[in-house]
């Protein structure tokens, strides 16, 4: 009850204030956190080397404004949030996939607002997108991100199996699949890979769906533009071939996510454990190829 209260009264005030009242969170959370700041020291400092202080401080910043802008993002009316994109770089690249008649992956890492680029690809691309879906941890977060994210031709897919052959079933059928590919998968999901240099537990599933026949594999991410201006939306294809054996071929995503990262690491998520140890019967066991 309150968690929706919290989210519904912050939506109503104008996206500026949001990201003005986010950047003064984001500084809350890393003083009051000494767990948190470690977290996102290390990570930046493992991505980016010896942090600029101005670069780090913008950092921390933003991770309070990504937090805030997700109230917005579900809560106000779909065409409202649309309508705050205000510039896109590559949309042909969907616009060519779509008049091919091919299934898109969208690969979207933890980058800007990420939570946006699943409506705005809907909406581009005119047809459906089904996204992976996990309950959240706080169980009264769960009404409020399954109405924020089911809107429009979004739909989403429970992380199981039934929900792996709902995206197979959604790419063969030459729709598009949406998922944030730096997510840290649970015990025997993923391979250790490096990301940034250090081996990270890398979910396998963006790797297979890429090899569905006549897939096509676009990375997005949606940039936070200052003051509230509203959000540049980014499409570009993988810079190398994906192949060879699924570790190469999931390192090589971990490598056009860094790419994509040294575009914006302000605005990436560093506070994310994205080196944690999955937990599990199988812990840090790696999937073998076949599915």
């Amino acid at each position: 009850m309150i968690v929706d209260f919290l989210f519904r009264s912050f939506a109503r005030l104008p996206l500026s204030w949001l990201h003005w009242l986010g950047g003064w969170a984001g500084w809350l959370v890393y003083a009051c956190s000494p767990s948190y700041r470690r977290r996102l020291r290390a990570n930046f400092t493992q991505a980016m080397g010896a942090p600029s202080r101005a670069l780090l401080h913008r950092a921390i910043a933003e991770a309070g404004r990504q937090a805030l802008e997700v109230c917005w993002i579900w809560l106000r009316p779909l065409e409202t949030v649309l309508a705050k994109v205000v510039a896109v770089h590559g949309l042909a690249l969907v616009e060519a996939a779509r008049r091919d008649g091919a299934g898109i992956l969208f690969l979207t890492p933890h980058l800007g607002c990420f939570e946006l680029a699943a409506p705005y690809c809907a909406h581009a691309g005119g047809t459906s997108l089904a996204v992976l879906y996990r309950p959240p941890r706080y169980r009264d977060l769960e009404p409020l991100m399954q109405s924020g994210r089911v809107r429009g031709a979004v739909t989403t897919a429970p992380a199981d199996l039934s929900g792996v052959r709902q995206l197979l079933k959604t790419l063969r059928a030459h729709d598009m699949v949406g998922m944030l590919p730096d997510q840290v998968p649970g015990a025997g999901e993923g391979v250790w890979v490096d990301f940034f240099g250090r081996p990270a537990w890398t979910m396998t599933l963006g790797a297979r769906l890429a090899e569905v026949r006549g897939v096509r594999t676009i990375y997005v991410w949606v940039e936070r533009l200052p003051h509230g201006e509203g959000y540049a939306v980014h499409y570009s294809l993988p810079t190398e071939t994906c192949d060879g054996d699924l570790a190469a071929r999931c390192a090589a995503m971990n490598r056009e996510i860094e790419r994509l990262v040294r575009q914006c690491p302000q605005q990436y998520l560093w506070g994310y454990n994205r080196y944690k140890q999955p937990r599990g019967p199988r812990g840090g066991q790696a999937e073998t190829e076949g599915a």
